[in-house]
């Protein structure tokens, strides 16, 4: 494992397992996991009842929250594995709200520009593993794990979040890119695939491919 890497981030839309393979490969690896803080958010309930009226808060939380865990990966002398970014925030779940009109312009623009000041204060993570996924495998997926408030989530939402995770993705060039069929891999219940994300993970770490 090259000794460079400090901070590795799991990217991909809800459902889809980032915070399961965040844990594994914490666990093989020996690194610090960070994880979105859902139950404590104090927004969550309200925006998947009325979008509209709690979006910009919500996105706001996030930003804040995930701002304050990048500032402590920065300082920290271990490597880290991050459960979703920042930037998936600001370039896909703000602004897909905004295109459905879930969040005005001036709270969108309000949002952007904080952003902005952000993003010139911190860095992208050395490794990025996108999990990618069908939208019948994530509903399925949100299903299983049964969490209440997304009982609420609109089809219509996921696909949306769907198609600009891969826009986002096909334009990425922050960093080094794993992207990870999860349709294809079952990697909570079969070690060999889990085996296989192994390998490929430290083929891109070392620089590969």
């Amino acid at each position: 494992m090259s000794e460079s890497v400090t901070h590795i981030a799991v990217a991909g839309n809800i459902g889809v397992g980032k915070t399961t393979l965040t844990q594994m490969l914490a666990r093989h690896y020996n690194w610090e996991p960070h994880f979105e803080a859902l139950d404590d958010n104090p927004y969550i309930s309200d925006f998947y009842d009325d979008m509209h009226r709690w979006s910009f808060n919500m996105q706001m939380y996030f930003l804040n929250s995930r701002f304050n865990s990048i500032l402590e990966v920065q300082k920290g002398q271990s490597s880290v594995i991050q459960d979703r970014t920042i930037y998936e925030d600001a370039y896909i779940f703000a602004p897909n709200l905004h295109g459905m009109g879930l969040m005005s312009t001036r709270d969108y623009n309000t949002y952007k520009s904080l952003f902005e000041s952000i993003k010139n204060l911190i860095k992208p993570p050395d490794l990025l593993i996108y999990l990618r996924s069908t939208i019948p495998s994530l509903v399925s997926q949100i299903q299983k794990r049964g969490r209440q408030y997304e009982d609420s989530i609109r089809l219509d939402y996921l696909k949306r979040l769907n198609e600009r995770y891969e826009a986002w993705i096909s334009n990425y060039k922050e960093g080094k890119l794993l992207i990870i069929d999860k349709d294809d891999i079952d990697f909570e219940n079969k070690p060999e695939d889990f085996g296989q994300i192994i390998n490929k993970v430290e083929a891109v770490l070392n620089g590969l491919f």
